[in-house]
């Protein structure tokens, strides 16, 4: 049914959403944006699912945004630009209010939307080997769209450390700022996914999803007027000489021009 993700449910209710463009460090392109949205509706629909973990296939588990639907996106017309910008957005909002447990196995490095999709995980667990980094700036961009999600997570405060800067960190810092719950060894990451699930299989399902709807409700806003503010921003920096000038000097291999030559 898919072609980016690929989804297994076992005999216990619980399923697996793999991110499965494994030679593009799982960057989510235009596809697999709406794969994520149909798979979110599919899952959230099916009684027999009772958790649902979020993986990535290969040495990755998600790179952000594909810079080549990026790029696609700041030479379309205004009316698409916003089109592209809603569907991410949906896309999020979709799995970060999906009405099963939405547990990350976050098996390898975490980058701007990655991290994002990290986020809307109820619970995030990490391979202590990993790096995670908000990239976005270092492209002329910002984490608009997943920023509700980001800050949501880690907090005003904490998210300000690396919400700007670009700065890559490793497992360990990603479980301080709250990002992560935890880091283990990759060769444990398994066994800590299977010890967060299986409490949830002597759980009510509908009781677990009304409980999740209502964390929800009770914590930071992020309703549609907080969801159109940011992909309006996401659209704004599309069009800025700063993230043309930053993806086009990723394709042509070369600094962008703000680096300084000091």
């Amino acid at each position: 049914m898919f072609e980016t993700l690929s989804l297994a449910t076992d005999d216990r209710g619980v399923a697996t959403l793999t991110l499965n463009r494994a030679e593009k460090h799982n960057a989510m392109s235009a596809q697999m944006i709406t794969e994520l949205t149909q798979a979110a509706a599919q899952l959230g629909a099916d009684e027999a699912v009772r958790v649902v973990v979020l993986t990535g296939a290969g040495k990755s588990f998600c790179a952000g945004g594909d810079l080549g639907w990026m790029q696609a996106q700041m030479a379309a017309e205004s009316e698409t630009r916003f089109v592209e910008a809603r569907k991410l957005a949906e896309m999020l909002q979709a799995l970060n209010t999906l009405p099963k447990p939405l547990i990350g196995a976050v098996q390898g490095n975490a980058f701007g939307g990655g991290v994002g999709l990290a986020s809307v995980c109820d619970v995030a667990i990490g391979a202590d080997t990993i790096k995670m980094g908000l990239t976005e700036t270092k492209l002329g961009l910002i984490p608009a769209t997943i920023g509700p999600y980001v800050i949501a997570r880690m907090g005003e405060a904490r998210a300000r450390r690396v919400f700007m800067s670009a700065r890559l960190f490793g497992a360990s810092e990603a479980v301080e700022l709250g990002l992560l719950a935890k880091a283990v060894p990759a060769n444990a990451l398994d066994d800590a996914i299977e010890a967060e699930v299986y409490p949830y299989l002597s759980c009510a399902p509908g009781a677990v999803a009304s409980a999740k709807q209502l964390v929800r409700q009770l914590g930071p806003r992020i309703d549609d007027a907080v969801i159109d503010h940011t992909i309006g921003q996401l659209v704004d920096r599309w069009e800025t000489d700063e993230a043309r000038e930053g993806i086009g000097a990723f394709f042509e291999k070369r600094k962008p021009a703000w680096i300084s030559k000091v």
